[in-house]
């Protein structure tokens, strides 16, 4: 079970890590923050430059907890919170992302509540901190709902922004 948690960590903190700094710096092909502002702006996300660098900080401090297996309810609820974001942009177009729906932030963002509830394992910065004691269930679902209530204000901020400079 260890190397399993240990590999879910890598995997998923890996794979956001790179996916925020795709939004930070242009890196592994991204667009950096000036690509990806149009975009955000297009899925109605504004203002579109500040949210990409609150979405690009919050992926790469979550992601980097998640991978070193440190205050890993904190990494989880940002890693679940910026891919609920995500998963917002997609809804309508259904579950299936070969037709651009939100299977794969969905699926982020349950590897993530899944970190929330099993914590970190013992091969990580938490179990050398004798920090996962303090863990359990009810921290995991405070994570996963920190992550869902943050995505929400993100969510709702944004489109706020939004209405507000289309009736301006």
């Amino acid at each position: 079970m260890e190397y399993g948690l240990l590999l879910l960590r890598l995997v998923v903190g890996g794979l956001i890590l790179a996916h925020g700094a795709q939004k930070a710096f242009g890196a592994f092909g991204g667009m950096g923050p000036g690509g990806t502002a149009p975009l955000f702006e297009q899925w109605g996300l504004r203002p579109g430059r500040t949210l990409v660098l609150l979405a690009a900080v919050t992926e790469i401090t979550g992601s980097l907890l998640v991978l070193l297996g440190l205050f890993t309810p904190l990494g989880a609820a940002m890693v679940l919170g910026t891919l609920v974001v995500a998963s917002s942009v997609t809804w309508g177009n259904g579950l299936w992302a070969v037709k651009g729906g939100y299977e794969l932030p969905l699926l982020y963002a349950a590897a993530a509540a899944v970190l929330a509830l099993t914590g970190p394992g013992r091969l990580s910065l938490d179990r050398a901190l004798d920090l996962t004691n303090q863990y359990g269930e009810a921290t995991g679902l405070l994570a996963i709902g920190v992550g869902l209530v943050a995505a929400a204000c993100f969510i709702t901020y944004a489109r706020k922004t939004l209405s507000r400079s289309v009736t301006a």
